[in-house]
């Protein structure tokens, strides 16, 4: 049974171990040991920061004994996503440095290659690893100076068919590649730590060229009690292909299910494998997230994300509320209109919990779709769900959405489809850094032809535009809203769709217009108040629509005033381009019409609080007023 770890913990193996080349000389007795103490220090420094816990807990014994028995950083350890390296960060080098997690300028919450040699491979997105390592794995066939190449995935991951392919690749190409197969979904029948150290000591004692056999054979070598659970394992990864998994049809020899939570198995397994593999191996490890502590255990998501937390009790400590959440704002708008238009439906890609739609599929659970970690699939099945007459909302964090943009282009903008896409996460998220920043929705939205892109000044606006998409059946239409808190504004009893490509004005001004597309509207009316201090109150105005632009407030905005400012929770590329091209056509410029765009710079911001990177990024409420004031060419004395 789990149990909560007491503090102060006594390290001492731990201790000894500063990179992974001072494993070498651990007996297994201290590796186990290791394993203990590492479990310990996770929870304990993830109490301290905040984080993925529960994926980093599930991998303990696997990060141990992949370090024992591979030669990192010559050996290349690929983790998939992430969210499972923590533990791995505290064996290479930073267990110094592990409490300062996701804070500005301390560790990424993800593999980094700038921060580790260790890190051979970063990573934020799911399903990447398989392809990095068989790259890593080529590489050392055509002469590079690396060593073997492992690729550690979750199930979960699995299910995005990148991994899919990188494994159809290595099983063509037939070269030495390990890919361990994190399982923490599965659960079969109780001997399963049997079986594992049955199997394990068959490959061990076996030639290498006879362990496909083995491995095909070795349920019938069991007795009758064993024999249910292994067949249940490989059932459920079984492929189309007939007589093996899915895996050995692609070439890979296939190894399990082991314990991934038992070193006296995975320890003699790895080092069997490392000594006698000659082509491509999956190993498959079951483990259970959370492992060892038991809060985490207990939680719905195993401690999957969690913030600052008591380790006694896992209670975790986070802000008090004071306005509500955007993703829950757009989860009971969209509620509220599938409650009326039972043609609304409901997609997400292995998100439902961080977009909201847990509670829409509380509601109307037939009408609701987890489609796993398959962005592409998640867009195609949203058009195909449109071209069959329903209102589907494919809901997707900004950051994931990218990896479905081909389908954005062909399977829905080419035809016109009426796929309402809610892209959640917009903007700079903080502690999960660049690979999740949303600053690229705008821009590769807004470039297709028929696509309507909204972006919500708050959360009463975002009520509004959940109606407006619902409303819209002549093509596809998107929205966008940032992670966190609201306002705090007045929220509306109802929705109402807004006309199509019509922004507002918010405050009269003089001499300076600011037109802001999103959530930097409260900034903007920020740097105004400063500025009206100074007699100098620009108007302000929420231009809601990206596309189809308000062409006929932009040309009020110019005709009313000296300069135009626009500004934008997005790179380059974006809303203020799509406002330039146009005053632009219109001739604005000829006569030196003065016009900036405020966007995020040409660069990757790192982790930080959102307030930190927004300041980083030149966009708060000062950043803005000191526009204004250079625009207008105001001298002013320089802050401290």
């Amino acid at each position: 049974m789990s149990q909560t770890p007491k503090t102060p913990a006594k390290t001492s193996v731990l201790d000894r171990v500063h990179l992974p080349s001072d494993m070498k000389t651990l007996s297994d007795a201290e590796l186990k040991k290791l394993a203990a103490e590492l479990r310990t220090e996770t929870i304990s420094a993830v109490s301290e920061t905040g984080g993925h816990l529960g994926a980093g807990l599930g991998v303990v014994e696997l990060t141990v004994a992949l370090h024992a028995v591979f030669d990192a950083p010559r050996d290349k350890i690929v983790w998939d996503v992430g969210h499972q390296c923590y533990p791995h960060k505290i064996l290479t080098g930073r267990r110094d440095r592990i409490r300062t997690l996701r804070t500005e300028g301390g560790l990424s919450g993800f593999t980094k290659r700038s921060e580790s040699p260790y890190d051979p491979f970063g990573a934020g997105h799911s399903s990447t690893s398989i392809s990095a390592a068989l790259g890593f794995s080529m590489g050392r066939e055509l002469g590079a100076e690396t060593g073997d190449a492992v690729a550690v995935i979750g199930d979960g991951a699995m299910s995005g068919g990148m991994a899919f392919e990188a494994m159809n690749h290595a099983g063509h190409l037939g070269k030495r590649l390990f890919v361990v197969l994190n399982d923490n979904e599965m659960s079969i029948a109780p001997p399963v730590g049997a079986l594992s150290a049955y199997l394990t000591r068959l490959y061990a004692e076996g030639p290498m060229q006879d362990l496909k056999a083995v491995a095909k054979g070795a349920v019938k070598l069991l007795p009758e009690p064993f024999q249910e659970g292994a067949r249940r394992a490989k059932d459920m990864l079984k492929g189309m292909a007939v007589g093996g998994t899915l895996f050995e049809a692609l070439g890979f020899t296939y190894i399990g299910p082991v314990d991934g939570h038992d070193l006296d198995t995975l320890l003699p397994l790895l080092r069997t494998l490392k000594a006698r593999a000659t082509g491509p191996v999956l190993i498959h490890a079951l483990t259970k997230k959370g492992k060892g502590y038991a809060p985490a255990e207990a939680s719905p998501d195993r401690g999957h994300a969690t913030a600052r937390f008591d380790v006694a009790t896992g209670a975790q400590v986070k802000a008090p509320s004071n306005a509500p959440n955007y993703t829950k704002v757009f989860a009971e708008s969209l509620i509220a209109q599938a409650k009326r238009d039972e043609r609304i439906v409901a997609v997400t890609a292995a998100m439902p919990d961080g977009t909201g739609l847990n509670l829409f599929a509380k509601q109307f659970p037939r009408r609701c779709f987890d489609v796993g970690i398959a962005e592409q699939h998640a867009v195609t099945f949203s058009a195909g769900l449109a071209a069959s007459g329903m209102r589907p909302f494919c809901a997707i964090y900004s950051t994931f959405l990218q990896r479905g943009y081909d389908q954005i282009v062909h399977d829905v903008a080419i035809q016109r489809l009426p796929v309402r896409f809610a892209i959640d996460r917009a903007g700079l998220v903080g502690a999960d850094g660049a690979t999740h920043a949303g600053a690229f929705d705008v821009g590769f939205m807004s470039s297709l032809p028929g696509m309507v892109v909204m972006a919500a000044a708050d959360e009463a606006e975002l009520v509004h535009m959940v109606a407006t998409a619902a409303a819209h059946d002549e093509g596809p239409i998107a929205l966008r809203y940032p992670r966190g808190e609201g306002m705090g504004v007045d929220m509306p009893e109802a929705g109402q769709p807004l006309e199509i490509g019509k922004g507002r004005v918010v405050a009269e001004g003089a001499r300076v217009a600011i037109l802001s597309f999103g959530t930097r509207l409260a900034e903007v009316l920020k740097a105004r108040e400063a500025l009206a201090a100074r007699g100098l109150a620009p108007t302000v105005a929420d231009a809601r629509f990206a596309k189809p632009l308000d062409t006929d407030l932009i040309l009020r905005l110019v005709r009313d005033h000296e300069a135009l400012i626009t500004i934008e929770e997005g790179a380059i590329g974006g809303f203020g381009s799509h406002v330039q091209q146009f005053l632009m056509e219109q001739g604005v410029f000829d006569r030196g019409y003065k016009f900036r765009a405020m966007v995020l710079p040409d660069t990757f911001i790192d982790h930080a609080s959102p307030a930190a990177m927004y300041r980083a990024a030149g966009m708060n409420a000062a950043d803005i007023e000191a526009k204004v004031l250079d625009l207008l060419n105001v001298a002013v004395a320089r802050r401290a």
